[in-house]
């Protein structure tokens, strides 16, 4: 499958490509990243071809959004796909602190799930990117807030879709239970499902993903990494933002070991893997800098044989129902 693919997002008219830029590295996710490097990353995501961006407030506190909107104003707007994320506001002393950022602001979160806070927070986003519209509106980890996001929330980003303003109504979240709820409360386009359908988790499969293939709600794969265990796994790696235990290790080097008798990295069937379900319509992964961009794209297009699938299977680290690419 080629990165550079487009499919579209449920009944909207709204296109991604199969590969997506997750731009919470260049908001200096534990590591600074600078202006420059970061430039550099959203160029190299273009010259690429890939034509599908993910930001959001939280990234950086608003860092994310400035360095994305810096290079993609400057492009073509019909020819990319932006989303961003609604539900916290960034204000001066606010609460939802994340020792995550490595980059200084003068700004931090605070959750708003209201009706109004998501209008103010759509439309200073907009301001931050240097745009005049974003085509997917995410609501951003509503795991304490499910009746304000359901009551509030949603009717906004509803509203906004129906005056045109966005393309999609979409759920950002690291756990499939509370989707599951979402879709049936509301009239979602698409979900980013964050690290719970990848080669470690699929905890996404046992109701989110068959339901949203019966509604028609396409899935934005996250996560697949697990936030680097995937990509490197060793003691001390992280899984889930926080030190893996040994177990999961154990059983990420097991997977290692097979793609290796493959002659496969690791790295190409985390990334390639959540494609082989009919709801996941695009992976999404976050680079840092033009070298860690043209890996992924180097992972997703990589030839992973049938038989690697099988061997995982036969091995017991993949269950058997688990559907491949």
């Amino acid at each position: 499958m080629k990165a550079t693919e487009r499919v579209r997002l449920g009944r909207t008219e709204v296109q991604v490509t199969r590969l997506g830029f997750g731009l919470a590295p260049i908001g200096g996710l534990f590591t600074a990243v600078g202006d420059e490097v970061a430039r550099a990353a959203v160029e190299t995501a273009w010259d690429l071809g890939l034509r599908y961006f993910d930001t959001a407030p939280l990234y950086g506190c608003g860092l994310s959004e400035r360095r994305a909107g810096a290079v993609l104003s400057g492009k073509p707007r019909a020819e990319f796909t932006l989303s961003t994320k609604v539900g916290r506001l960034l204000v001066p002393a606010g609460t939802d602190t994340q020792e995550f950022w490595a980059e200084p602001s003068d700004l931090t979160p605070v959750f708003d799930f209201s009706y109004d806070g998501v209008l103010r927070s759509h439309a200073e986003s907009l301001h931050r990117l240097g745009l005049d519209r974003i085509d997917i509106a995410h609501i951003h980890d509503p795991d304490d807030h499910f009746d304000e996001a359901v009551s509030g929330a949603y009717p906004a980003l509803a509203e906004l879709r129906a005056r045109g303003d966005i393309g999609a109504v979409s759920a950002g979240m690291n756990q499939a239970e509370m989707l599951v709820d979402l879709a049936r409360a509301g009239d979602f386009d698409c979900f980013m499902l964050a690290g719970r359908y990848t080669l470690l988790d699929q905890s996404g499969l046992a109701e989110l993903l068959p339901l949203c293939v019966e509604k028609g709600i396409s899935i934005l794969a996250a996560g697949v990494y697990n936030s680097g265990l995937l990509a490197n796994p060793k003691p001390g790696a992280h899984y889930d933002y926080a030190p893996a235990d040994q177990a999961l290790v154990e059983r990420a080097m097991a997977i290692r070991a097979v793609c290796e008798r493959h002659q496969v990295p690791l790295r190409a069937a985390a990334i390639q893997f959540p494609l082989g379900h009919p709801a996941v319509a695009s992976v999404v992964i976050g680079a840092r800098d033009p070298e860690q961009l043209s890996d992924n794209v180097a992972m997703f297009e990589w030839d992973i044989p049938g038989a690697l699938w099988a061997d995982l299977k036969q091995e017991g680290l993949l269950p058997e129902e688990v559907p491949t690419p």
